[in-house]
């Protein structure tokens, strides 16, 4: 390829936005801020805890469809016609997502919180820690994914076509596998709650986007659609902040004793991330898959639904909870490492490529 051509798939990449760009800013703010909040002025946070209705927290689950329901509006089901077209990189993220992701951060919870870094965390939280690493780890990501993919180049009609599966799939495998990875830790699966989460939070939330979707499209065309989302992007991502604030509200008292939680939570996801999405390059790489679908693959097979693992772990375990806090160490980490990722497959595009050019 000319530099020139190179030149022409930079500019068109779009970039992220100032916003999603200093995400892990706006989230260590939010931490420091619900820490001290929640030092001295807890009675709020209190009176919000207890607005629970059969177990769900009322204003955390409003906030949760604030931020979920956006996201899946990007998302066409109409794509799934696609699927035999990229059907090799379709297989090798649908078996990172399903078979190996959730699975490998099982291992790496096990290894590192409960093992290594066990005795520098909070024994009765030790399990709870791990759970909420299998909750992150079993939800797909839905929307950051079409921006990894921009910045990429990657192929578009694979990763819609890639993101509305791993939706579909999402339905009906979220709540099995992760009750499944939480009993072989011999931790207790609160059915009830999971199936609830999965309704409040997977399947309804699908259900109203995709209703608001067509109804945007009948009525606009594609630019309605395009208005609505540029208009929704911002409000996603304060009440994920807002959500936050609530949550380390709660949690303050625990990482000011250990400031150290959240660093040592990071090891296994991080680890997670190059892992996973190494090995999905690399088996692309292997079946002779095109460089502009190999990217989307491993960056989809790579990175995670923080918004729907947040929501799992509180409805699932509290707000003070072990599996609150590691699901929103995930959002910490999210953007800083899955660009290093964008870097990387890049960086490698020759080598990639030399593959089939023998």
């Amino acid at each position: 390829m000319t530099p020139v051509a190179n030149i022409d798939r930079r500019r068109s990449a779009p970039a992220l936005s100032t916003f999603e760009r200093y995400l892990t800013v706006w989230v260590a703010l939010c931490i420091l801020a619900g820490i001290v909040l929640g030092q001295l002025v807890p009675g709020p946070f209190q009176a919000l805890g207890r607005m629970t209705v059969a177990e769900v927290n009322i204003p955390v689950a409003v906030l949760i469809w604030l931020m979920i329901v956006p996201m899946l509006l990007k998302v066409d089901f109409g794509a799934l016609h696609r699927v035999a077209e990229q059907w090799r990189g379709i297989a090798v993220t649908v078996g990172i997502n399903w078979l190996v992701k959730p699975f490998s951060m099982a291992l790496l919870g096990w290894l590192f919180i409960g093992w290594i870094f066990r005795s520098l965390l909070p024994a009765e939280q030790i399990d709870s820690y791990i759970a909420g690493l299998i909750i992150l780890a079993a939800a797909p990501c839905t929307a950051m994914v079409f921006v990894w993919s921009n910045l990429t180049n990657g192929e578009p009609n694979f990763t819609l076509t890639q993101v509305a599966l791993n939706d579909t799939i999402m339905v009906f495998a979220f709540a099995p596998i992760v009750g499944l990875l939480l009993g072989l830790s011999s931790i207790t699966v609160p059915w009830t709650t999971l199936f609830l989460s999965v309704v409040l939070y997977i399947v309804v939330p699908v259900i109203a986007a995709q209703l608001w979707r067509r109804s945007l499209l009948s009525q606009g065309g594609e630019a309605a659609l395009a208005r609505t989302l540029r208009a929704l992007q911002p409000v996603s991502l304060i009440a994920l902040l807002a959500t936050l604030v609530l949550l380390f509200g709660f949690q303050g008292e625990q990482i000011v004793r250990q400031p150290l939680i959240i660093a040592l939570l990071a090891v296994p996801i991080v680890i997670q991330v190059y892992l996973n999405a190494g090995i999905a390059y690399a088996v692309n790489r292997a079946l002779g898959v095109p460089h502009n679908v190999a990217c989307p693959s491993a960056l989809i097979g790579a990175s995670n639904f923080f918004e729907l693992a947040v929501a799992a772990a509180i409805a699932l375990f509290g707000f003070q909870s072990g599996a609150a806090l590691a699901t929103v160490v995930g959002v910490l980490v999210e953007v800083p490492v899955m660009l290093s990722v964008v870097r990387i497959v890049l960086w490698s595009r020759g080598w990639y490529e030399s593959a089939h050019s023998v």
